[in-house]
């Protein structure tokens, strides 16, 4: 991974982390995880999603569906009463 990382989020949780992780892989975005204690039995704490600077725009649009601090507010859409 080269020098000139993003971060590109932060989540909660390492299974929040980790979902991520698999949806920037599948699109062919090496990413890196840092917090969450992933070594503990039990992780906890949050995760700081880092991808390489020339990956942040492509990484973006692939989680542009996923609701968090640059995706879509679940309160954002309409209601429908």
């Amino acid at each position: 991974m080269p020098d000139d990382l993003v971060l590109l989020r932060s989540v909660p949780s390492t299974f929040e982390g980790e979902i991520i992780r698999s949806r920037l892989e599948s699109e062919g975005i090496p990413v890196l995880l840092k917090g969450g204690s992933s070594t503990d039995p039990y992780p906890a704490g949050p995760v700081h999603v880092f991808v390489a600077a020339e990956f942040e725009v492509q990484a973006r649009l692939a989680l542009a569906d996923v609701p968090g601090e640059d995706g879509p507010d679940p309160g954002d859409q309409a209601d429908p009463t």
